[in-house]
């Protein structure tokens, strides 16, 4: 096998194995598939769940070890939202205002 198909996004990073974006750094964290009709797939089922996502299908050369030899991104990953530890579990931040708790 020569090559494989990954799924880059607008900001150069690749859709990971964990279900998540990766920069690209660690190439064994990115998911790769053989077949390019698979990672179409992959990316219309990615892009219905996020209308902003602008990805692409790129061929992804392989090294010895099968992993792809990737560029990675120089924009960084966006972190998880924080949440309000005053807000207690399952509650949402308008529950909390109904409460009149604030987020301050």
């Amino acid at each position: 096998m020569s090559d494989v198909f990954v799924i880059r996004n607008q900001l150069g990073h690749y859709w990971g194995k964990s279900k998540a974006w990766v920069d690209g750094r660690d190439a064994r964290a990115v998911q790769r598939v053989k077949h390019q009709d698979e990672a179409v797939n992959l990316l219309f089922e990615l892009s219905s769940k996020d209308v902003d996502l602008r990805g692409e299908v790129v061929t992804a050369a392989v090294d010895e070890r099968a992993e792809p030899l990737l560029e990675p991104s120089s924009n960084p990953l966006p972190q998880p939202a924080a949440t309000d530890p005053s807000i207690s579990a399952g509650a949402t931040e308008q529950d909390a205002l109904v409460d009149g708790q604030t987020g301050a």
